[in-house]
């Protein structure tokens, strides 16, 4: 036996199945305006500067360099890391294992 299915049954299933996969966003995207190196770059600098698994990421406003920066949660071994990227400048402003405490 063979099952048919109208066309708006397959274009619902469709949509449900785009609703279904989350969208890929880091926290701090509304900020990327002011960015001049793009996530990608700055992942690429943020492993260069510390080789792991980036757990975390986030785009955000903080004292130092030019004021915007990616913040990377780098798991390497039993230690994670956070790096801190210049979002303009691409400089590594930051890289130092996580305390018990992380931010």
């Amino acid at each position: 036996m063979k099952f048919t299915y109208p066309a708006r049954t397959l274009g619902a299933l469709a949509i449900l199945a785009g609703c279904a996969t989350p969208a890929l966003a880091y926290t701090g995207e509304n900020l990327s305006g002011g960015a001049k190196i793009n996530l990608e770059a700055a992942r690429n600098i943020a492993l260069k500067a510390q080789p792991g698994k980036i757990a975390d990421e986030e785009l955000e406003k903080e004292a130092g360099g030019s004021g915007l920066r990616y913040s990377f949660d780098i798991k390497s071994g039993a230690k994670t890391h956070e790096v801190g990227v210049d979002a303009v400048t691409g400089a590594v402003l930051e890289n130092s294992v996580e305390g018990a405490n992380p931010d």
